[in-house]
């Protein structure tokens, strides 16, 4: 009886690591508040050693490495655009920058907290407003 089940144990097991390491590569980026270009080295990385053994990972390293690419280019649009903007507007578009910086972290953290929460549910998740970069 118990050799029946333990196929089916060992599965479980494999399916339950897999989205483990999925949502750890979706966390992983959080590291970019500490270390520069962290949020992309460290998914790169978690997602390169693992992207040829499982297409679920594959595919969440691959989400998190193209949002973590096209926030990293949104930044830097917005960053040569602010200091012009802020000079034409006397300064008062600093303020709108501010606070929509500010609303854009908070934006990111969401997005970074449901594709940990779908990977670990076994569901895929697909950023919003992501270039796809890595096919």
């Amino acid at each position: 009886m118990y050799v029946e089940n333990e196929p089916q144990q060992e599965r479980q097991y494999e399916i339950q690591k897999d989205t483990s390491y999925a949502a750890i590569i979706h966390l992983s980026s959080f590291i970019g508040f500490i270390i520069p270009f962290g949020s992309i080295i460290a998914p790169l990385i978690m997602w390169l050693i693992k992207k040829d053994q499982d297409a679920f990972i594959d595919y969440h390293g691959k989400a998190c490495v193209n949002f973590e690419i096209s926030m990293l280019i949104y930044s830097l649009v917005v960053a040569l655009l602010a200091l012009p903007f802020s000079i034409l507007t006397l300064g008062l578009g600093a303020i709108a920058l501010i606070g929509l910086g500010i609303m854009a972290i908070i934006a990111y953290v969401i997005f970074k907290i449901i594709a940990t929460i779908a990977a670990s549910n076994g569901e895929y998740y697909q950023y919003p407003f992501t270039l796809e970069l890595i096919k």
